[in-house]
């Protein structure tokens, strides 16, 4: 076959995939085609450490991740690692510390990691897991080697409490690992995508709801629900019955997938009130996308593998291009309507 010809089929093809449910199966070189044309691929992405206190909302720069992660931290508080490959954002934060569960999530993405800092055992911790550290604060306990290298500013408008008031940007983390000699080459996102169902392959699942609580702790304000949007084929948050909106524009968050990953999580495990979350392994998972919900199943090989997405079958799961929120929560925690 001529490659003109081979060029042309497949753009054919592409064209049907962007107008594809999302239960088609994607062929891996058209996959490429369009992480490719989405900037989803070849960039190292940048994971930041985001909180979600409610003296931290609403937060800045969430609406730009290409992926967050949201799970459970003390006393029931969550917090969030967003993920940026195909977009900047010019502003981040509320910025805030790690914990052992979230640099693994970032491990997973092969990421130069952003944090405010973190307690001396994690230092540890995420060292041993080879990450690009972009820590702001440096290890004085001497357990690691780990030193201040993120760039931050403060903006005491937004709080009058110091730990609120932390803010980076995708733009500055990048400069600064270029510095360093961090590689802003990578693999992008590792995930699986295609286009958005045309109008006949929507579905009409109109509200996801998702708890975040567990036998220790149950706030009020954390529970989310997500609203489809039928006409632009996303979902809108709310969290707390309320929009979940970004500071800097206004309007309330919009994503193209909502995926929810059922693990272990216990805790607190120690006097700090820190809690323990499983993230490799499998477990049962729930995706909605193109207003439909699709229960299968996650896998996570080990700490230096990716997630990965499977329907009922054992067919990998594409996403739309466009924005994924992830939740991590104990067994029936996910309902939707």
């Amino acid at each position: 076959m001529k490659k003109t010809t081979l060029i042309i089929l497949i753009g054919a093809l592409v064209a049907i995939l962007l107008a594809g449910s999302a239960m088609v199966l994607v062929p891996g070189s058209v996959q490429d085609f369009v992480k490719q044309k989405a900037g989803l691929t070849g960039n190292r992405p940048i994971a930041i450490m985001v909180e979600n206190s409610f003296a931290a909302r609403p937060q800045s720069g969430l609406y730009l991740a290409d992926v967050v992660f949201e799970v459970v931290d003390e006393y029931g508080i969550t917090r969030f690692v967003s993920i940026y490959a195909s977009r900047d954002a010019g502003i981040v934060g509320p910025f805030r510390s790690s914990r052992p569960y979230y640099a693994e999530i970032a491990k997973s993405f092969d990421a130069i990691y952003a944090f405010f800092g973190t307690y001396p055992h994690n230092y540890q911790y995420i060292e041993s897991l080879g990450i690009y550290t972009m820590s702001a604060m440096t290890d004085k306990s001497g357990m690691s080697h780990i030193v201040g290298l993120c760039p931050y500013w403060r903006d005491w408008k937004r709080s009058k409490v110091q730990e609120h008031t932390a803010f980076t940007s995708t733009v500055k983390i990048k400069e600064k690992a270029a510095a360093v000699g961090y590689p802003l080459e990578g693999n992008g996102i590792p995930f699986s995508y295609k286009g958005d169902a045309d109008e006949g392959g929507r579905g009409n699942v109109s509200n996801v709801f998702i708890d975040f609580g567990t036998p220790a702790y149950a706030p009020k304000g954390f529970n989310v629900n997500f609203k489809y949007d039928r006409a632009s084929n996303s979902y809108l948050r709310y969290m707390g019955g309320r929009p979940h909106v970004d500071h800097e524009t206004g309007q309330t968050i919009a994503v193209k997938n909502v995926v929810v990953l059922i693990t272990d999580i216990v805790g607190p495990i120690d006097q700090y009130k820190h809690m323990s979350v499983r993230t490799t392994g499998s477990g049962q998972a729930f995706y909605f996308i193109d207003g439909n919900a699709v229960e299968g199943h996650w896998e996570r090989g080990g700490l230096g593998d990716p997630f990965k997405f499977f329907d009922g079958d054992g067919n990998e799961i594409s996403l739309n291009v466009g924005t994924t929120w992830v939740s991590m929560v104990m067994p029936g925690k996910v309902g939707w309507q």
